[in-house]
């Protein structure tokens, strides 16, 4: 099938999904069944999508044109092929844990919840897919508005306070920063085209390309800079696969692929470089790194530490983009990869651990691992993912990143990625080690009882994920390479 088709049936699917759910609303199989196909089928086109162009780009889709250098279009290239792949793939293992959790938790109104969670992995696809920043914008604010019915779908007060902020923070960063900063762009450039090497080189200077910078980089709020972090731990609220789809599949790695999109097709990685616009982005990157990981260890609630732990992760991948080299820019690129396997884990074991036990809070947690091994064993590998330990994926990225600041001389930069290895460790291996080796009275379990089959199987594959991984980082950088110009 041609890259076109692919591209479109890729798009469309998870749409298709949407009208399935609303339409077989009172058929709950029939109505599961068929977006889990939907499912699969645009997994497999953004594979055929792989295999007709490897790490090539397409040609462009022209959608509409507004303005001469104002389009809608589509177009793959590498870095967004590879998002596409994330969203899509983890679709599939999300949608069956969402079915065992909204079952296993007797939530309500699933067909609502599958249709915008459809909707949501449509608009992440249309984001990885856009040619320029008009058309990302555009399916950007998809997103944020299809995803605020799953952090509000509970209806309760508190569910409502935190789907307010999240939208509140989401819409207000956007369009006050975000959209001012493409105007911007396209006054300066006359495109707003993703461009290898940028298009704002000898058309801004000075003092006006960090402030350029500053507006996306803020303006992006799903890249949950510090201060504009607030909307992910209030979104907690929502049910389990939801913060799965906010943390791993859609929502924040939509946040940090823009970061990266920006950085080296709008600004440009030498450009950044040559200014040194983004040496302050640097030292936000870094303080979000460990001040996210202090407030993580303060945190009882276990959806709120792994919340926090995840505006650490995005950290990375910003400062990737900010040490303006290609290590750094690659290295932001495979730890998208590498936190969305291992953090999808996490989120799904906390879920697990509450369809089984209704406990949300660590200190309640003491013994449970010898209940529920299978779950506590999945958290375990990707607790050591996410922390950098080989064998498992997350020490590729982390190494990559402190080549990117060792080739960009900035030694204290790997000092914190360093430091924040270790707070990973103070607060992610204590919940295992409370399950596994501490006994409690609180533990009224005898035996193994893991939560229904579809809530622990998803969590043991991307656990398993977070170690094949370890052996493909190579093939995801050489797959990377063409997006900073290497080869």
């Amino acid at each position: 099938m041609d890259t076109n088709t692919l591209i479109f049936l890729a798009l469309l699917l998870p749409t298709l999904a949407m009208t399935g759910n609303m339409a077989f609303a009172r058929q709950p199989n029939l109505r599961d069944g068929f977006t889990f196909v939907c499912a699969i089928l645009t997994f497999g086109a953004v594979l055929g999508i792989l295999a007709n162009l490897g790490n090539t780009t397409s040609q462009e889709i022209v959608l509409l044109e507004i303005l001469p250098g104002l389009r809608i279009a589509l177009q793959v290239e590498p870095l967004g092929l590879m998002f596409a792949m994330v969203a899509s793939g983890l679709w599939i293992v999300t949608h069956v844990y969402g079915l065992g959790y909204m079952r296993g938790n007797n939530e309500k109104h699933h067909a609502r919840f599958f249709a915008c969670f459809s909707v949501a992995i449509s608009a992440a696809i249309g984001i990885a897919f856009s040619a320029n920043l008009l058309t990302l914008f555009l399916f950007y604010e998809i997103l944020t508005v299809s995803t605020y019915p799953l952090v509000a779908h509970k209806g309760t007060p508190e569910a409502i306070r935190g789907a307010r902020t999240y939208l509140g923070v989401l819409i207000g960063t956007s369009i006050a920063l975000f959209l001012t900063a493409i105007i911007w762009t396209y006054t300066l450039a006359g495109t707003l085209d993703f461009v290898p090497g940028g298009i704002l080189q000898g058309k801004v200077e000075g003092a006006l390309v960090a402030i350029l910078l500053g507006l996306f980089a803020f303006g992006i709020g799903k890249a949950a800079l510090m201060p504009f972090h607030r909307w992910l731990p209030a979104a907690m609220v929502a049910p389990t696969p939801v913060s799965a789809l906010l943390h791993a599949v859609a929502v924040v790695k939509a946040g940090v692929f823009t970061i990266l999109k920006v950085g080296i097709y709008i600004f440009g990685i030498d450009f950044l470089a040559e200014t040194g616009a983004s040496e302050w982005l640097m030292w936000v990157a870094a303080y979000t790194i460990l001040a996210s990981s202090i407030i993580a260890l303060q945190q009882d609630n276990l959806k709120r530490r792994l919340a926090y732990s995840t505006v650490s992760q995005l950290g990375y991948i910003t400062l990737g983009v900010a040490l303006a080299t290609q290590m750094g820019a690659i290295g932001g690129g495979v730890h998208i990869v590498m936190h969305a396997m291992g953090k999808i884990t996490l989120f799904m074991c906390a879920g697990a651990i509450y369809v089984a036990t209704h406990k949300t809070d660590i200190s309640q947690m003491t013994g449970l691992g010898r209940t529920m091994p299978i779950t506590f064993a999945a958290f375990g590998i990707a607790a050591l993912s996410i922390i950098g330990l080989p064998p498992l994926g997350g020490s590729w990225s982390k190494w990559l990143l402190m080549v990117g600041a060792a080739d960009a001389g900035q030694q204290i930069m790997i000092a914190v990625l360093m430091l924040s290895s270790l707070l990973n460790v103070a607060y992610l291996l204590p919940i295992v080690g409370k399950g596994f080796f501490l006994s409690s009275d609180q533990n009224p379990y005898t035996g193994v009882k893991e939560a229904p089959l579809m809530c622990y199987l998803p969590p043991a594959l991307t656990a398993l994920g977070c170690l094949v991984l370890f052996f493909y980082a190579g093939a995801l950088v050489d797959f990377l390479m063409p997006i900073t110009g290497g080869s």
